[in-house]
């Protein structure tokens, strides 16, 4: 039963249909040099018009490209290759890129905790996202669904589409975990 509230931000777990997700990512989105914003593994990120990414921190709205799942760059100090789970705020790398892995996929479907119960009204309905700061100890996200907004609005930026087949998960808990595209 998920009586306790620990968002995890979206992560990929299928494709429509049914589908197997492989893991695959998308390698191609950049993040700009000394980005202001951390961005943790299940964050939604949009595309800025400078052609870097950064964190969607839309909530009711959003325009994402898809969701971050980790990132490379060379330390600096090392010059060593470094793959961290998040990117760090205002990460100064001095020369290269910092490369972004994106789950980019359309057919995506994200298991994503809500903030509070979910019944099966709810399938099918829209919903917004709850931003919260991300832990830099797992390098993970912490954005939830938010159950309050459930709607049929179809501006608001992820539909439920099911519920997470855990054993420690059942529609109506405390704070369900559903599937959204």
């Amino acid at each position: 039963m998920s009586a306790t509230a620990t968002p995890m931000g979206l992560r990929p777990v299928k494709l429509t249909g049914g589908r197997p997700y492989n893991g695959a990512v998308n390698a191609d989105y950049l993040i700009a040099d000394t980005s202001s914003t951390s961005i943790f593994c299940g964050d939604v990120v949009k595309m800025l018009t400078t052609g870097f990414i950064d964190k969607d921190t839309g909530t009711d709205a959003a325009t994402p490209v898809g969701v971050f799942l980790g990132c490379s760059f060379d330390d600096p100090n090392s010059g060593q290759r470094v793959f961290k789970q998040y990117y760090p705020a205002s990460t100064n790398i001095t020369t290269g890129i910092i490369r972004a892995y994106v789950c980019d996929d359309p057919d995506a479907i994200f298991a994503i905790q809500a903030n509070a119960s979910v019944t099966q009204a709810g399938l099918g309905a829209n919903a917004a996202l709850v931003q919260t700061a991300g832990s830099v100890i797992s390098g993970n996200s912490k954005v939830a669904l938010g159950a309050s907004t459930i709607a049929t609005t179809n501006t608001l930026p992820v539909r439920i589409v099911g519920f997470s087949e855990s054993p420690r998960n059942a529609v109506g808990d405390a704070y369900t975990d559903v599937l959204v595209r």
